[in-house]
């Protein structure tokens, strides 16, 4: 195929995606929504539609930032392996070399290794953490140092959904001096010209921008994994449940909080993309570190979740796709597929769980697109 049948293939691609968006947001599937997908480093879906914030009219354009649960383990780990191309980090660092008041109740010997992978056994927090603790950076990072891991480092896996963010990102913040928000916005998002659309702790004059979440089904969706999964309520305590109505408490977006962040679907996407490729003369780690990150790590059931969900260095595998990255707890998804260079994000501000997200069903067809071309 010539680079100009390619390139009507997928101006196609971008007409039938926003011509999709339109569809599901006429329909009330969606309230704003957004995707975005490169391709080698290049741009080929950028989709936007729908309503950033009902109170105020505010529509959703390709730089909206949307507050997305989880996301922000994608990069918090970016930055890490930033960190470690350039020979400031190493997977294999004690914690505790860096950090010493973590080596209480057995975790001296906990690696960056053992966070990246979700096995360092802390995935629990207090039953009483509230919102406001949230905000608190060195009240959650005293928490975590103090707490007793519920199996030995390395012995097993389970998703830290909340405790990620501070415990690898209080490595980085002792081993560079800057606040985990500053060394994204230093080391990936200024190179990459995102500053407008990827953040961990929005600036006050910003924030307006950000895409206010409203709850569909999500609400109701936790309180069944509450219910249903044993250890859900230890990782993820009732008072700061990942829902529409945490992320539109005042403060919250303007917070360094590394699981989560606030990111466009076309900022998210430009990040995997310059950890596939270069994008615009960038490219965050080179191509063997690239499949080391790829790499699964982890195997069986996830403690926290009840149910399979691999590993890499720093993201997760999702199961059903060839897709590394993360989803977004109730709103969308992220990540890259290494076999076909391809990089993708997609968000939501109506958060929902059910078994035929059409959001999943877009980023499959441009994956089927993108290899079929």
């Amino acid at each position: 195929m010539s680079d100009a049948e390619l390139m009507r293939d997928l101006a196609g691609l971008q007409t039938a995606v926003q011509r999709r968006l339109d569809e599901l947001v006429a329909g009330g599937r969606e309230l704003g929504v957004q995707v975005a997908a490169y391709l080698e480093g290049r741009l080929i879906v950028s989709a936007a539609s729908g309503i950033a914030d009902e109170s105020t009219g505010l529509p959703v354009t390709p730089e909206t930032p949307f507050l997305c649960y989880s996301v922000g383990k994608g990069l918090t780990s970016a930055i890490v392996h930033v960190l470690a191309e350039r020979g400031e980090l190493d997977y294999d660092l004690r914690i505790a070399d860096v950090w010493p008041e973590y080596a209480r109740h057995g975790k001296r010997d906990t690696t960056l290794r053992h966070a990246l992978t979700h096995m360092a056994g802390v995935p629990v927090l207090p039953s009483y953490t509230m919102p406001e603790d949230l905000l608190d950076w060195d009240r959650m990072c005293h928490v975590i140092a103090g707490t007793t891991p519920v199996w030995e480092p390395g012995t097993r896996h389970g998703l830290h959904e909340w405790t990620y963010g501070w415990l690898v990102g209080e490595v980085v913040r002792r081993v560079t001096s800057r606040p985990i928000g500053r060394v994204l916005a230093e080391e990936i998002v200024r190179p990459l010209d995102i500053d407008r659309e990827v953040f961990f702790g929005v600036p006050p004059e910003l924030a307006h921008r950000v895409a206010r979440l409203k709850d569909r089904t999500w609400a109701a969706a936790l309180e069944r994994l509450s219910a249903d999964l044993e250890n859900f309520d230890r990782a993820v305590p009732p008072g700061i449940r990942p829902d529409a109505a945490l992320a539109n408490r005042h403060g919250l977006v303007r917070a360094d909080i590394p699981s989560a962040a606030a990111v466009s679907a076309r900022g998210i996407a430009r990040v995997y993309a310059a950890m596939t490729a270069e994008v615009d003369g960038v490219r965050l780690v080179s191509a063997q570190r690239l499949r080391t990150i790829s790499a699964v790590r982890t195997a069986g059931p996830d403690w926290t979740t009840g149910r399979d969900l691999p590993k890499t260095l720093g993201y997760a595998a999702v199961p059903g796709t060839t897709r590394v990255g993360w989803n977004a707890a109730g709103g969308g998804l992220t990540g890259f597929y290494p076999e076909a260079g391809l990089a993708v994000g997609a968000t939501r501000n109506q958060l929902r769980a059910d078994d035929n997200d059409p959001l999943e069903g877009i980023v499959a067809a441009i994956h089927a697109a993108v290899v079929k071309v």
